[in-house]
């Protein structure tokens, strides 16, 4: 934990000085990848000792892929080789830590490092393997038309602003920053003469950073005063059980959850910050002429406690990885998609039986929330009290759903986790089971979301 928050906070320092005086305009593109790769794997050497090397395998083994496969199964292989080596190295955690996991451990950069590698292929795949017209209009944007070299392949990989924690980014829009093309692109989608600028503004990230570095420290405090004085075991005390009467248990459980999140929030507040300092991150300009630094956030803490669906949830809670499963497995799936990116992400996080409790149960009450979503929701918005009522309750339904979901994520094992499912009575798993058998929902195709991603494209080409 002491490495992981010294490295956070010197990379913080590092990206400071990396977008003042290793700036575009002061410095060419390979330095500037060069730095960038060489902090980075200092970082991870300094953090992680000899485990590091786990690190430097992988990207290896997949950068030998990247030169070597043919285009149209590189995507393939190089899922292939990073999901099972990430998977092999979660096997060795059992057997290390026996459910004792660190806080941070070389797993989380091999996480980050597997998605990066998955996106790159998948988008070098679109770029060279696939025509236009079989692509939907993100997959066309973010399409990569040539094999990046060593240098460019390592930067995006092992950059210091996101070895440690993160967050995954798009290989197009990574070298654009490191290229100084980055905020320019994003400029050009504003018409500034119309506001009254004679030329391009240059927005600056430094307030971005103050008010993350804000939540950050915030964040950090709830989880010092928080989160060990609430912790999610005591949900299956034999003496809490007894005593406590079924609605306070399940109001506790919310308690306990809202307490874990601070950690989160305090690690990927402060990867999006770092980020931010070395000017990269920047999304736009919003309606009301602000500049957005949200491009690599990992959550929206307000829809986070707001939210009123299940589905909304998930979209505003680590962005960036719910980005790529959608990328690699979502848009790509022949079929069932829901139910297979939950797979991939409960895969992903490793092989502890919690997570795929968790998981497993996020598809039953994820297909639930879409079958009432769809069938009931326009009932509700006739009328200001029924709309206010509806968001009442299901955002209570929501945060009690979450809770129900996660719990086992914490608890890891499988003897806890039934515990706690037998303690509530498996109540959630019963109503998500009920409503699909009452409003039934048909999984959607590839060949049907295909479909409705080209009329998409279509309707972008003819605007």
């Amino acid at each position: 934990q002491i490495n992981f928050v010294a490295c956070q906070l010197f990379a913080l320092l590092a990206a400071f000085w990396f977008r003042i005086y290793l700036s575009p305009s002061h410095a060419s593109s390979a330095v500037r990848h060069a730095f960038a790769t060489l902090f980075g794997i200092y970082f991870a050497v300094f953090c992680f000792g000899w485990y590091s090397i786990h690190l430097f395998v992988l990207v290896m083994m997949n950068y030998g892929i990247m030169n070597m496969a043919s285009i149209p199964n590189i995507h393939r292989y190089s899922f292939v080789v990073a999901m099972g080596y990430l998977t092999l190295c979660h096997i060795s955690r059992i057997y290390i830590f026996h459910y004792g996991i660190l806080t941070t451990d070389f797993s989380g950069p091999l996480m980050i490092i597997t998605q990066k590698i998955t996106t790159l292929a998948c988008q070098l795949h679109d770029g060279i393997g696939r025509q236009a017209e079989e692509l939907t209009a993100e997959q066309n944007r973010l399409a990569v038309k040539s094999r990046p070299s060593l240098l460019e392949y390592l930067s995006y990989l092992l950059n210091f602003m996101s070895i440690i924690a993160g967050p995954c980014s798009n290989y197009k829009d990574y070298i654009a920053f490191i290229e100084g093309r980055h905020v320019h692109m994003k400029l050009l989608e504003v018409n500034w003469k119309q506001k009254g600028y004679d030329r391009l503004p240059d927005p600056s990230p430094t307030g971005a950073v103050m008010y993350k570095l804000c939540i950050t420290l915030v964040s950090l405090i709830l989880f010092l005063t928080l989160t060990k004085n609430f912790p999610m075991a005591y949900i299956i005390d034999n003496e809490f059980l007894d005593k406590t009467p079924f609605l306070s248990r399940l109001g506790y459980l919310y308690v306990v959850t809202q307490a874990a999140k601070p950690k989160y929030y305090f690690a990927w507040t402060l990867a999006d910050a770092v980020n931010n300092a070395a000017g990269y991150g920047f999304s736009g300009v919003d309606e009301r002429g602000t500049f957005r630094w949200d491009l690599l956030s990992n959550l929206n803490i307000w829809n986070i406690e707001t939210a009123t669906s299940f589905k909304m949830y998930i979209e505003n809670w680590n962005i960036q990885t719910a980005a790529w499963l959608k990328r690699v497995c979502y848009d790509r799936a022949p079929w069932y998609p829901t139910a297979l990116t939950f797979i991939l992400s409960a895969l992903w996080h490793g092989i502890y039986p919690g997570y795929y409790f968790t998981f497993l149960t996020g598809i039953l009450i994820t297909l639930a929330a879409r079958a009432i979503r769809n069938n009931c929701r326009h009932y509700f918005l006739s009328s200001v009290p029924l709309k206010i009522a509806y968001d009442v309750v299901t955002w209570a339904v929501t945060q009690l759903a979450v809770c129900y979901t996660v719990a086992p994520f914490v608890m890891l094992a499988v003897e806890p986790t039934i515990k706690f499912y037998k303690s509530v009575y498996f109540h959630m798993h019963i109503l998500s089971i009920l409503v699909l058998l009452l409003l039934p929902i048909r999984p959607q195709t590839c060949s049907v979301r295909r479909a409705q991603n080209q009329a998409m494209l279509n309707s972008i080409k003819s605007k």
